[in-house]
């Protein structure tokens, strides 16, 4: 039988190998053993190329739960459905949903902020985002002065970048270090510590602590929106570079923000569970916040109720990934008892709803107002206003902080869609019934803390401290006349 001897990598690729780190291994091997060709096959089997998996060019079906009203929503609602085309061209997606709230986010193709994409047997680490388990949770306080509980959550939460330092961090549970340190995505130390430190704050961007009554009961409520801090950020970019790797493998033409890891895998199993543990952690993160607030009012919890509106959720073989959409559906969250939350804007309710699946809504409603704006789009049509002027004008009434105490406008409600128009869409295509209101009191967010962030705040003070220095040198220089 012919023997293969010094072969090399041109000649695996040429009998279709993909090239990989196990290349000098193998060859070393094939020809350290001068091997037979029935050899080379059996001792290649486990490098055996997986068979290529197309793109579905004409894709599959969604649903637009979504209409432009006014002139500035018509590219923003062309962006996201020209967006989800693209999606829908990925091999395992079976469906998807638009909703109300909906807004472009990242080159063509990418998920929208509001969009809801389902797939077979798969997980698409790009579809959840960075901020994975981003989400609400609402503790009733009875009949608190609302001013009170916006003062005592103040002095507890934290907003901004980085965690706690290690004398204000809260306990960490037993049972969820444990949970972390049996994932293999989850138990090195840097993902560990960060869970550590991060337990207890809030972020920046959107997320917020919100202080109201019940329409319904007059009671007073908080509720927080964040999501997993820079835990859920570590094993995005963990998921990210797996899914990266498959898809490399079995479809390398699908977009890299829709790669995805294979559910069957010891990867995607592992993965799941990661999500699930992050889940857990989110939760708590809320949870922690909440109960200190209820601890420094000497109150108790009259209700609590949260969900989450960005993470992937299982139906059987099916991953429905929400990136900004809430479940409405009680299969996706079989824990969870109570209504769903959806907040508006600073000056407007959170929406307290419940809903049934219907095959537009595929068990979700919008999460938010959403924008129709970015950012920087926001600040320029402000024009020559000052900040100041903007938030007066638009938080008169409300108790609104701002935890960095720098005003940053592009979070303030003129930055967000119309909300009349998300809730009567929300009638329109199905999507949850209101059951109650929290009308606003006053809410806090991070702010524009870059403005004043921390490495800033030590750049000028050793800026300062060189200057003082100078001068001193210069006051003694001229005492001693030289």
């Amino acid at each position: 039988m012919e023997n293969y001897k010094n072969i090399s990598g041109d000649t695996l690729i040429a009998w279709g190998y993909r090239p990989g780190k196990w290349f000098k291994e193998a060859i070393e091997y094939i020809n350290t053993n001068q091997l037979s060709e029935e050899a080379i096959t059996e001792y290649l089997l486990p490098y055996a190329p997986k068979p290529i998996i197309p793109l579905n060019h004409d894709g599959v079906p969604f649903a637009v739960n979504i209409r432009a009203e006014e002139a500035v929503e018509v590219i923003n609602v062309e962006s996201v459905i020209a967006s989800m085309k693209e999606i829908v061209k990925t091999p395992t997606v079976v469906g998807g949903a638009i909703m109300p709230d909906a807004c472009p986010t990242g080159p063509l193709g990418t998920i929208p902020v509001g969009g809801v994409v389902v797939t077979r047997n798969a997980i698409h680490p790009g579809m959840h985002s960075a901020d994975i388990c981003c989400s609400v949770l609402l503790t009733d306080f009875g009949k608190v002065n609302p001013q009170e509980v916006l003062d005592a959550a103040h002095s507890v939460t934290h907003f901004g970048p980085g965690g706690r330092d290690r004398n204000s961090q809260f306990r960490f549970p037993a049972d969820l270090l444990e949970a972390f340190e049996q994932n293999a995505f989850l138990r090195d130390q840097q993902m560990i510590a960060a869970a550590r430190s991060h337990l207890g704050t809030q972020g920046d961007g959107n997320h917020f602590l919100f202080v109201g009554t019940s329409k319904a009961t007059g009671n007073t409520m908080m509720i927080t929106h964040h999501g997993s801090r820079g835990v859920g950020a570590r094993l995005y970019d963990k998921g990210m570079k797996i899914a990266e790797r498959f898809r490399k493998e079995i479809s390398p033409d699908t977009l890299k923000q829709n790669a995805w890891i294979p559910f069957e895998t010891e990867e995607g199993q592992t993965y799941w569970e990661a999500l699930q543990v992050i889940r857990s952690w989110t939760k708590t993160n809320h949870e922690v916040i909440h109960n200190a607030t209820a601890e420094i009012l000497g109150v108790a919890v009259q209700n609590r109720f949260w969900n989450e509106h960005n993470f992937v959720f299982r139906k059987g073989d099916l991953f429905y990934h929400a990136k900004g959409a809430t479940p409405l559906d009680a299969a996706f969250m079989p824990d969870i008892t109570g209504p769903r939350l959806i907040p508006l804007n600073m000056s407007e309710p959170v929406l307290i709803v419940e809903g049934e699946t219907t095959e537009t809504n595929l068990g979700f409603a919008p999460h938010g107002a959403g924008r129709n704006l970015s950012r920087t789009q926001h600040r320029k049509s402000k024009g020559d206003q000052t900040m100041e002027s903007v938030f007066a004008e638009e938080t008169a009434g409300l108790d609104v902080r701002f935890f960095s105490n720098e005003i940053d406008i592009t979070e303030l409600p003129s930055a967000y869609k119309n909300a009349a128009t998300v809730r009567n869409q929300m009638d329109e295509f199905g999507l949850g019934t209101v059951i109650d209101e929290v009308m606003p009191y006053g809410c806090i967010m991070a702010g524009d803390w870059e403005k004043n962030a921390p490495w800033k705040q030590k750049r000028r003070q050793k800026m300062e401290a060189c200057q003082k220095a100078s001068n001193s040198a210069k006051v003694t220089s001229f005492l001693l006349g030289e």
